[in-house]
């Protein structure tokens, strides 16, 4: 039986710990032990408050089942374990094409925002340069963090990365082309006042310069 619809979870990680949680029980460290080494540092780390929040939802919702198990010197051990509705459950994510639902919010899209409502090109133009900078570092860094012991699904998630990036540095090239040398450049131009102060004046004239 797979989850009721009004329980259907719309962050990925409750349903990567049923998947892994499908080969064998585990407790909590390892599975975020597991999920860790699992999709290495590329997604980042998983705090273990989350892990048992997440452990906690799962087995409130009756998609895996928990043993306590006693130890000789360490505390009590949790064991947790797929439950056929869990595993029902893991299938029918499964089954289903991953959708982006929450459209594409992202800061740099606000602050060309705000850029924009300056009306100083100058402006509009350090946000992109800054941006470009900072998305040219995050090539350099994902091309050196393959490794020889580099996983497959990490080296997935490095490729992935890196498309991402080069896709967000030609949102960076649009931006330049529409704001700064299409019709909204020369129609802010038109609008701005002639009145600015010389270090503005140069910043525009680099801004033009580089468009």
């Amino acid at each position: 039986m797979a989850l009721p619809s009004d329980k259907v979870y719309g962050v990925p990680l409750h349903h990567a710990v049923l998947a892994l949680l499908s080969d064998k029980p585990a407790h909590g460290y390892e599975l975020r032990s597991s999920f860790e080494r699992a999709v290495g540092d590329q997604w980042g780390g998983l705090n273990i408050g989350h892990m048992y929040q997440i452990l906690d939802r799962l087995s409130r919702d009756g998609l895996i089942e928990s043993e306590r198990q006693p130890q000789q010197v360490k505390p009590d051990r949790v064991v947790h374990r797929l439950t056929p509705t869990g595993r029902a459950e893991l299938s029918r994510w499964l089954s289903e094409p991953a959708i982006r639902t929450r459209g594409f919010r992202d800061d740099f899209f606000l602050k060309v925002m705000a850029a924009e409502r300056s009306a100083d090109p100058a402006t509009l133009a350090a946000v992109l340069s800054r941006q470009r900078a900072h998305l040219l570092r995050q090539l350099h860094a994902l091309a050196d963090a393959r490794t020889p012991t580099t996983t497959a699904v990490e080296s997935l998630l490095i490729t992935a990365a890196e498309l991402h990036t080069r896709a967000d540095l030609g949102v960076v090239d649009a931006a330049e082309k529409s704001f700064l040398s299409g019709p909204a450049a020369s129609a802010r131009e038109q609008a701005t006042p002639r009145t600015t102060s010389p270090r503005n004046k140069v910043l525009r004239e680099r801004a033009r310069r580089s468009a």
